[in-house]
């Protein structure tokens, strides 16, 4: 049974409609005063596509050749919220020839035509943010060849944007969503005639969402490093724009930038990926690495966490791991039971990956790719570290927020003889099982060899009497635990060694070996690999390590070690981007 909106969701979707209405009566802006560089770059690949008639969105593709985007039926409410965002502005901004900005000015004055006047469903404060910040950074490539008549209706346009998100910036969620909307205030104060009056607004605004959003560490709540991302591309986004103007930049939001930059350096796996945890996946190609830039802050985090992530690299080898409680409350409608889960890079190829957001493909994959087992990462029994509570409607959405999850996750990394070496555990298990888990990493110097350690422990008298309620519920035949290793779709993997080895080749010519010691029984079984912008799960593979506890001590100990290089003096250049709708 379909759930309805919250009474607090319907009343704010009122509002949006009443005040995007209202928006129209008042004085537009007549053209720009200064407009901010178009920043927002998109993919050429991708709007070569959407030409060519093939409009893929939040996961559907709809194959329709020269249709007017807008009167295409929409399947599902991410799709909704993609088109009418506006980011498929930047994928044919990318190509930039006539025949993208024809189609592009056909799409943007047909939405103009059926909501420009403030009906429709992208009237809410971040889409009305994230589409005109599109619109200011693409205006020279969207008014080649409009005439007079067409020019005036896209200032009334992003006048009415402006007067709305004046009114209803703080009705967006805390989070990326208030950004989208008050950097789009900022930049149309910034950059359209009459507009002057939103810049302080927006500006304290700004300030006061970086104190509270971005904490010492330079995190944000979701512990989503995608999401962290688009918070730090915005604010430089917006730092630009104040510098361009003639207006200084915010003491508040370029000590946010600040602190949120050692961490993203911390969060960028050798490939210049993202860790994909709590939702996020690797971010757009090139976009970490321009926004670093972009900032001019040098800095990553010398020790320690960066927003509860651990990083061991060395050579060519990089491994994030997630090691710390997740979050909670409204932070975790979209987070995963990821606790000490890990990813592992090799130059620029992933090895070990976790599955990923399944959001894009509907809400059963979304739940799936939220559980423990489709991480990298040790599961008990059937259960995951963290549960999912009740769904209810958030924003429209249906979103469940973790329940249940670990509370104590001590951390240590230290040095090593011959590496760095990381020692994390967490109390997920004790519980339903009385155990806790706890997951020990060892990298070498010159990275090419991991030794991992996973152990279940009974630590305290009362888990011991929990630990042995479930061994009897098994009649004594042991808790079964599966330690999962998930494989990139590019690494193609075999059992090797007579059943006591997988081997794992990846694209570069790079060969990797992964043992086990101990009694355990090794698999090489199906996975998924959950990519944002495809049509449906990739397959993989995953290494799955299983078997029982039946004693107060379970370990299990594996190695990955890289058994050959790729070929002396090529570089590793290739990128699997032609397929993006595979």
């Amino acid at each position: 049974m379909t759930q309805r909106p919250s009474w607090s969701a319907r009343r704010t979707r009122a509002f949006n409609r009443v005040f995007a209405r209202m928006a129209g009566f008042a004085r537009p802006a007549t053209g720009f005063v200064s407009q901010p560089e178009p920043r927002s770059t998109g993919h050429f690949a991708r709007g070569r596509q959407l030409m060519a008639g093939n409009l893929m969105f939040a996961g559907h593709l709809i194959e329709a050749k020269d249709a007017m985007l807008w009167d295409l039926p929409m399947p599902h409410d991410a799709f909704v919220e993609e088109v009418h965002g506006f980011t498929w502005l930047d994928d044919l901004a990318a190509v930039g020839d006539a025949g993208a900005r024809h189609l592009a000015q056909r799409w943007l004055w047909g939405w103009m035509d059926a909501y420009g006047a403030g009906r429709g469903p992208g009237w809410t404060p971040e889409l009305a943010g994230r589409r005109l910040i599109r619109l200011i950074h693409h205006a020279l490539f969207l008014l080649r060849g409009i005439e007079s008549e067409g020019s005036h209706m896209f200032f009334r346009v992003l006048g009415r944007h402006a007067l709305f998100l004046g009114r209803r910036w703080s009705a967006a969620p805390p989070g990326i969503a208030r950004f989208e909307a008050l950097t789009g205030l900022l930049y149309a104060g910034l950059s359209l005639t009459g507009m002057e009056r939103h810049i302080a607004p927006a500006r304290r605004a700004l300030a006061e969402e970086c104190r509270r959003q971005v904490n010492a560490q330079g995190g944000i709540p979701t512990r989503n490093p995608e999401e962290l991302l688009e918070v730090f591309t915005l604010l430089t986004w917006a730092e630009a724009a104040l510098i361009e103007s003639g207006h200084d930049p915010l003491e508040e939001m370029r000590a946010a930038i600040g602190r949120i930059a050692p961490t993203l350096r911390t969060l960028r796996h050798s490939d210049g990926s993202l860790a994909r945890f709590h939702g996020g996946g690797r971010g757009l190609d090139g976009r970490l690495d321009m926004a670093l830039a972009a900032s001019g802050v040098r800095k990553r985090q010398v020790d320690g966490l960066a927003m509860g992530f651990a990083r061991l690299s060395a050579g060519r080898t990089s491994i994030i791991v997630d090691a710390a409680p997740p979050p909670t409350g409204r932070a975790s409608h979209n987070a995963h039971a990821s606790t000490l889960a890990m990813e592992v890079t090799s130059g620029r190829r992933p090895i070990l990956v976790n599955c990923g957001s399944g959001a894009s493909f509907g809400e059963e994959w979304r739940r799936a790719g939220r559980a423990t087992p489709s991480h990298t990462a040790l599961a008990l029994d059937g259960y995951s570290s963290a549960r999912l509570g009740a769904p209810g409607i958030i924003a429209g959405a249906r979103l469940e927020a973790l329940e249940d999850v670990p509370r104590h996750v001590p951390v240590q990394i230290s040095q090593a003889v011959d590496g760095s070496r990381f020692e994390g555990g967490h109390d997920g298990y004790v519980a339903t099982h009385g155990l806790t888990h706890a997951r020990i990493l060892e990298l070498t110097h010159d990275g090419r060899g991991l030794v991992g350690e996973d152990l279940l422990l009974v630590m305290e008298d009362g888990d011991k009497r929990i630990f042995d309620a479930a061994l009897d519920a098994t009649r004594l035949e042991g808790i079964a635990w599966a330690a999962r290793f998930h494989l990139h779709p590019d690494v193609e993997a075999e059992i090797d060694l007579g059943g006591s080895a997988v081997s794992m080749m990846l694209k570069s010519g790079e060969v990797w070996v992964f043992r086990h010691e101990g009694r355990c029984e090794m698999t090489l079984e199906p996975s998924v690999y959950l990519e944002k912008g495809r049509l449906r799960p990739r397959a993989t593979k995953q290494v799955v390590l299983s078997g029982r506890a039946v004693e107060y001590a379970t370990r299990i100990r594996w190695s990955l070690a890289k058994a050959q290089d790729s070929a002396q003096g090529i570089r590793d250049l290739y990128r699997d981007d032609a397929e993006l709708i595979a």
